[in-house]
């Protein structure tokens, strides 16, 4: 079960390695780094088709991650 686990983990940190790089970049420039990004604080769009796809993979892929860590550590420690 051990091994299991471990290989499933192992599987599940490279999904969520392509994830991260499916995703489109934000482009911030220098002047958002400096003023904070104020004046695009209600600017901002809801997530929509391929964006907010590959959000919800990530979150999913990490909780994920989360949960298969956490049996490893419990089964290990038993």
């Amino acid at each position: 079960m051990y091994n299991i686990l471990l290989v499933l983990l192992i599987i599940v940190s490279i999904l969520i390695i392509i994830a991260v790089m499916m995703q489109p970049a934000k482009n911030d420039n220098a002047s958002t780094a400096l003023s904070g990004g104020a004046s695009e604080l209600f600017s901002r769009q809801k997530p929509r088709g391929f964006e907010a796809f590959m959000q919800k993979v990530t979150v999913i892929l990490g909780i994920l991650f989360f949960a298969i860590a956490l049996a490893l550590v419990y089964i290990s420690s038993h």
